[in-house]
Formats: structure tokens, C-alpha cells, sequence
């Protein structure tokens, strides 16, 4: 014959409140085993978003440069749009057609640096919050 082995359970050794009377010694248990439970529960809520808070965070930046490149793009290109290519800049040719200087006009194109940059914060004080979502499998 065989013997088997195992190890040994682990006992979990029982709360004794001393008391006098009957009743407060179960609402004392009773308490006690409320104030375990509290204390695991918030425990484990600490390990969970101590987990997810950096994915959270990441999620939420990369949310937001992606949102602020969409709208300068499309900033960007709206006031483009309202601009020719010779408002803002000025060709000089010498006799035979060589181009021999071309001259920026600083005052338009400061406009549109000044107008895309108004038009960017508008949009994205316009856009609020958004939705992020974080799938829990």
C-alpha cells in the first residue's frame, strides 16, 4: 500500500472578540469581517486603476495630438484656400524673363500665421471633450 502526501491545508484562523454577552460578540464578528472585506475591496480597486490609469493616459494623449494634427491640417488648409501664390510672394525678372529676385510680402504671410493660429484654437474650444474608450477583455 501507498501512501499519499499532500502538504498541509492553511488553517485561516478564526476572529475571537471577547465579550461578555452573546450579541455584541456576533456584532462584533460582524463588524470585523465588514471591515476585511471593505479593506480587500478598496485594496483590489487600488491594483486596478493603478493598472489602467497609465494605459488611460496614454490612450487620451495620443487621442489628443491626433485630433489637434486633423484640425491644423484642415485649419491650415481652409485659410490656404482664401491665399494666391502671388499675394505672397513678388517675382522680379530682368530683361530677358530670368528670374533674377523673389520677394516675400511679410505682412500677408504674417496674417496667415496670425489666422491659422486663431482658427486652430477656435476649432479645438469648439470640438470639447471627446469619448475614449478602453476595452476591458
Amino acid at each position: 500500500m501507498h501512501k499519499i502526501y499532500s502538504r498541509p491545508r492553511i488553517r485561516i484562523p478564526k476572529i475571537i472578540v471577547h465579550s461578555r454577552k452573546k450579541m455584541q460578540s456576533e456584532k462584533a464578528k460582524k463588524m470585523s469581517t465588514l471591515f476585511i472585506i471593505l479593506v480587500i475591496a478598496f485594496a483590489t480597486m487600488k491594483l486596478i486603476l493603478d493598472a489602467v490609469l497609465p494605459i488611460f493616459d496614454t490612450l487620451c494623449e495620443n487621442r489628443a495630438k491626433s485630433i489637434a494634427t486633423m484640425v491644423s491640417n484642415e485649419q491650415a488648409t481652409n485659410v490656404m484656400k482664401q491665399h494666391t501664390y502671388d499675394e505672397l510672394f513678388s517675382i522680379d525678372k530682368d530683361n530677358n524673363g530670368n528670374i533674377t529676385m523673389i520677394r516675400s510680402n511679410v505682412i500677408p504671410i504674417n496674417e496667415i500665421i496670425s489666422d491659422v493660429a486663431n482658427k486652430i484654437q477656435e476649432e479645438i474650444d469648439h470640438k470639447g471633450r471627446d469619448h475614449i474608450e478602453i476595452a476591458i477583455r
